[in-house]
């Protein structure tokens, strides 16, 4: 073949044997849980551009760090601007904050957003030169309690999508204080082994010497087993703001782990900053994670804000929940396969197709023609629930012998009542479920005190409503 995909990146497929977790349906699935937690937690969409002035991200994110030394894919444009495909959501979020100013609507603002990212780095199982990130960015709130709301729906999400063996590490990083203490400890504990760091660490070392703790090679490893912590240098605030986070976790079941290793590659972060692990990825086991970074907006020129958040791979998510065997729903299939006899017939399934889409209903209907015995063997394959051959008869009557494919049932269905019925079949058990809540409507007085109030209020309007109604049509019978 003369055209492939670049190295790096994939196709998303309606269906792929292969590599099942590029299916679209399990993308589709998984990103509406995480619109689906989004909204229950108050979380709004947003969506910004593909690529930012280079600048954006270097100051953001932190010129020492991987992503803006050796992973942005950076091009210059027409105009001489030098621009970055986005290589993470957080910046480009804030910069839409300030840009717009946000912080005039309303003082919280809590954002997310699902948007390809792209970096330059080596494939491994769950990343790619351009890959799937979900974020969360709560703008605006500087408590203990947002960290662990953020922390909290990050594990939700986890766990709607079926997730098992999951593990939440905690840690701090503290405030300026904190951080600028720990970092003349670090400096003076590394100098020791100075000769001993890798190229990149003894950079580093002069220009931004924790991210050194972000390092990879395993000799900076080694040293770093023996450098201090930084909950050794902690202020009394960022000792009591981390204690608050970990006392509602618990008081919230989340399970958790305080790992004082834990760093974030990203240079913006301060005060509380976590991650979830799961298995079936190997070593890159990290499905996500984040924490706080009250000083981004302000570094990039805009109020000072205080902001916490978190990103999550979707590739990553997906193969660890294939890995896990999580159950998930099916690919997409129609609930209806129309197949015509004629051309009388085709113009009347037409006619039936639209309305059955009109409710809702997925259907298809056969276009070929080809014998009734392929036209079958085609249903089979696009797994329809449901098949009807239309002919004269079928026209006649106004009536279809509907199929039901897994069982072979048969039931006789007028062209009037199809659209309806298939509508109610799609919704059965949603309706069932309401049906039996319904039948225990309140367990307590208190609830049967609160909707009798809100069972009062709208007869009441509807009451006044009517006789303002009433008295309108009495003035038009007095004017006819």
């Amino acid at each position: 073949m003369k055209y492939k995909a670049a190295p790096g990146v994939f196709d998303i497929l309606p269906k792929d044997p292969k590599e099942k977790w590029r299916c679209t349906h399990i993308w589709q699935y998984v990103e509406s849980v995480f619109r689906e937690v989004a909204k229950s937690y108050g979380f709004q969409e947003i969506r910004t551009p593909a690529f930012e002035r280079t600048e954006l991200f270097a100051r953001g994110v932190g010129e020492t760090t991987d992503i803006v030394s050796k992973e942005m894919y950076t091009f210059e444009d027409r105009g001489g601007r030098m621009m970055s495909l986005r290589p993470e959501g957080t910046a480009p979020v804030m910069r839409a904050y300030i840009e717009h100013q946000l912080q005039n609507q309303a003082p919280v603002h809590k954002l997310f957003y699902i948007e390809p990212m792209f970096r330059y780095e080596r494939q491994q199982a769950g990343r790619y030169r351009q890959h799937h990130q979900v974020g969360f960015e709560a703008i605006g709130n500087s408590s203990p309690e947002q960290d662990a709301e953020v922390i909290d729906l990050c594990y939700t999400i986890y766990q709607k999508l079926g997730l098992k063996d999951l593990q939440v590490m905690i840690s701090t990083l503290g405030d300026t204080e904190s951080r600028l203490a720990f970092k003349n400890a670090l400096v003076d504990y590394l100098k020791t082994y100075e000769e001993d760091l890798s190229e990149d660490s003894k950079v580093r070392l002069k220009v931004n010497p924790l991210r050194i703790l972000d390092s990879k090679d395993p000799k900076d490893q080694e040293i770093l087993r023996g450098a201090p912590s930084i909950h050794d240098f902690l202020t009394e605030e960022s000792q009591i703001h981390f204690k608050t986070v970990c006392v509602i976790l618990d008081s919230l079941g989340i399970r958790y782990e305080v790992n004082k290793q834990i760093v974030r590659g990203l240079d913006y972060y301060n005060q509380t900053v976590f991650e979830v692990t799961a298995s079936q990825l190997g070593a890159q086991n990290s499905i996500g994670g984040g924490g706080r970074y009250d000083g981004l907006i302000k570094e990039l020129g805009g109020p000072d804000v205080p902001a916490t958040g978190f990103a999550t791979g979707i590739e990553r998510i997906i193969q660890t929940m294939l890995g896990q065997g999580v159950k998930i729903p099916d690919a997409y299939r129609p609930v209806i396969f129309l197949i015509p006899l004629g051309s009388e017939a085709k113009a009347t399934c037409i006619h039936l197709l639209k309305e059955l889409r009109t409710e809702g209903v997925p259907s298809e209907m056969d276009y070929s023609g080809r014998k009734l015995g392929k036209v079958m063997h085609y249903a089979n394959q696009i797994r329809a629930q449901y098949v009807a051959v239309i002919g004269e008869e079928e026209i006649k009557n106004k009536k279809i012998q509907l199929k039901e494919m897994e069982t072979g049932d048969i039931s006789e269905v007028s062209f009037e009542e199809l659209s309806h019925l298939l509508y109610f079949e799609q919704q059965a058990s949603e309706y069932m479920n309401a049906i039996e809540r319904l039948q225990h409507p309140f367990e307590t007085i208190q609830q049967a005190e609160f909707f009798m109030k809100k069972l009062i209020h709208s007869i009441e309007y509807t009451k006044q409503t009517t006789g303002k109604l009433q008295e309108a049509i009495e003035k038009m019978k007095e004017i006819l």
